[in-house]
């Protein structure tokens, strides 16, 4: 039997907008917004940055995974989790059927871009790879692609503005619903 879908996951790659689209249509839906970073941050006294440094990733990517566990029973939310939460796939299948996931998708040019321009990028994102910004790019989303593509219902560029990609998911929800 097919579940009812009674959130929206936004998923990809860092800097692909999912905070942004998150937050608008969030407030057009009435829902609560639910940035998981930040979330996670804030149950752990600490940055991104600072738990990988003092406890490494697989720490961060534990508390990842609890978080999204959390998820799983809330209705009425808008959730944009960090971009390596597609890793997770167990929790992942069970967010699929709760969930409308839509793929935010951007190049490496775009991803890039986004990244050097943004203030809080370094302390808020540390690398994930070590390698200078555009190799780590391009390796990470070759590896995370085919998660993304099998782990959302919808694939969406995200070169386009925000309202625009809002207006497109707030279709693909109403559709949802009805079926």
């Amino acid at each position: 039997m097919k579940r009812e879908k009674t959130k929206i996951v936004l998923t990809g790659y860092r800097a692909c907008g999912k905070t942004s689209v998150g937050r608008l249509l969030a407030g057009r839906l009435s829902f609560s917004f639910v940035d998981t970073d930040r979330e996670i941050e804030e149950q752990q006294g600490m940055s991104i940055s600072q738990m990988v440094a003092e406890h490494g990733w697989s720490y961060f990517r534990a508390a990842e995974q609890d978080f999204l566990s959390s998820l799983l029973t809330r209705a009425n939310l808008v959730v944009a989790p960090g971009g390596g939460a597609i890793l997770h796939r167990a929790v992942w299948v069970q967010l699929m059927e709760t969930s409308l996931i839509i793929w935010l998708q951007a190049d490496v040019e775009t991803i890039s871009s986004r990244l050097t321009r943004d203030n809080l990028s370094g302390s808020q994102r540390p690398s994930l790879t070590g390698q200078d910004m555009i190799k780590e790019i391009t390796a990470v989303l070759a590896e995370r692609e085919p998660l993304y593509r099998q782990g959302s219902h919808h694939a969406l560029s995200a070169h386009r503005p925000v309202a625009e990609i809002v207006e497109e998911i707030l279709a693909l929800w109403a559709a949802c619903r009805t079926n």
